[in-house]
């Protein structure tokens, strides 16, 4: 994983899931700094506690809600002026509200893609336009996006959304040096999936550390030849 050595990397929706398993995957790497983002929870502070106890990296935690809009726009400003640059960025924080069309209200829907789309649209759009030069993001979607299910209407369109976003952004970007990568995690056993799922055994589906593996294989030297606009991971 030579490419990111001395690197400075950013994980959002750390604390738990896809986004912790991520979060230890690149503490085990030769990346200088690693800034985590999460809301305030048991788990980030457990997660922080384990990282700077058992790396030598430095770690910065954010306790951001992605939901409260000044928090995001604090947040990125005290990026932006804390750190010369952030190389990597993995946008990995979703939020998914499983409700029918008869259930389901304009707010819960404008919810889930502030979390899943506009949040890492803003992330983006803000670094960049500070003079940040990205080498390589992940935006991690979901198979949900690729095939609607009934109940799942929020959460599929906007990661639908955040697939086609990536396919424009890894057009846009590749002048300037940036990879930008999308994955679809199929069933993976996260807090997440178990909202949709709730009587699923989650022994018997893909674990976090999984696809914390493939990312680790994007971000790699081998990465390179790698050319999928949206990589489908499932067991």
């Amino acid at each position: 994983m030579n490419n990111i050595n001395n690197n400075v990397a950013m994980v959002t929706g750390a604390s738990k899931g896809i986004g912790a398993a991520v979060s230890y995957m690149l503490a085990e790497e030769n990346i200088s700094e690693l800034i985590l983002v999460a809301r305030a929870s048991q788990e980030f502070n457990d997660l922080k506690t384990e990282l700077k106890k058992n790396t030598k990296i430095s770690v910065h935690c954010y306790e951001v809600d992605l939901l409260q809009q000044n928090e995001v726009n604090d947040f990125i400003a005290n990026v932006i002026s804390s750190f010369k640059n952030v190389d990597i960025l993995i946008n990995n924080a979703g939020l998914t509200i499983p409700k029918t069309i008869f259930e389901s209200s304009l707010e819960e829907l404008m919810s889930t893609m502030q979390v899943n789309l506009y949040t890492p649209f803003q992330l983006i759009q803000s670094l960049l336009k500070s003079g940040n030069k990205f080498q390589h993001i992940v935006n991690i979607a979901s198979t949900a996006g690729i095939k609607g299910r009934a109940g799942w209407s929020t959460y599929s369109s906007s990661k639908a959304a955040l697939t086609a976003f990536s396919e424009s952004l890894r057009e846009e970007l590749l002048p300037l040096g940036t990879r930008v990568s999308c994955i679809s995690p199929g069933r993976c056993a996260t807090s997440l999936r178990r909202v949709l799922a709730p009587n699923e055994d989650q022994s018997t589906i893909m674990q976090p550390e999984d696809v914390a593996n493939v990312i680790k294989l994007l971000l790699s030297d081998v990465g390179h030849f790698i050319d999928s606009e949206n990589m489908v991971v499932r067991l």
